[in-house]
């Protein structure tokens, strides 16, 4: 049996977004199973001393280019896209309350509160936004959201952030197959391969940049 792809992912990144909505296709096309891995966006970018909204220190022109790049690619996917309300938003609460989630419903609602952020504009840090959503899955909403200010929730997101940092993961989406690591969703192609058998290159003496 194919260890499954890891796809490390935070509700606060679109690319992410989009990338999501791929993971039946990458499941079908390399005949494994994807394994979601959530972690927390902003605990990377603190521990590389990386700002949190990356896009306030983009030129004009590349953040022009940014912003067509990401509805370019919506777009390719036939991915509903809209500018969330507030963004960055808060997303340490959606991505508890996934945890405290059924295993087997879990691919259900990471595509129910990414919808409810890039497609539905709704916020992402609400308690009673992320509640209503899980109980509109048949989920008992008010439950699960009780039990994100747990202790174990909270260092179970924490735990899952330190393995993120340790296996170099710098951003979301993040694709580990059989050792090799891939950021963005438009490396999914690549991803696939290697799981197909493509053993992508390492590091090379012989090339410097």
């Amino acid at each position: 049996m194919s260890e499954p792809i890891d796809f490390w992912f935070d509700f606060s990144c679109p690319y992410a977004y989009v990338a999501s909505t791929r993971l039946t296709w990458l499941a079908e096309e390399t005949n494994r199973s994807i394994r979601l891995k959530p972690f927390l966006l902003g605990g990377v970018f603190r521990a590389l001393q990386q700002p949190q909204n990356m896009s306030t220190t983009l030129n004009a022109p590349k953040a022009h280019h940014n912003r067509l790049d990401l509805m370019r690619w919506a777009d390719w996917y036939e991915v509903p896209l809209r500018t969330p309300f507030r963004h960055p938003n808060r997303s340490v609460e959606a991505l508890r309350a996934f945890l405290c989630c059924p295993s087997a419903r879990q691919a259900e609602v990471m595509a129910a509160f990414y919808r409810l952020y890039w497609a539905e504009q709704r916020d992402l840090s609400s308690r009673e936004e992320l509640g209503a959503c899980l109980d509109r899955l048949g989920l008992d909403g008010f439950a699960l959201m009780q039990r994100i200010d747990h202790a174990q929730t909270k260092n179970e997101l924490i735990e899952r952030t330190d393995e993120a940092i340790e296996l170099g993961v710098f951003g979301a989406p993040t694709f580990v197959v059989d050792g090799s690591l891939f950021w963005g969703q438009d490396r999914l192609e690549m991803v696939a391969a290697t799981a197909k058998g493509w053993r992508p290159p390492s590091e090379s003496k012989d090339f410097k940049f």
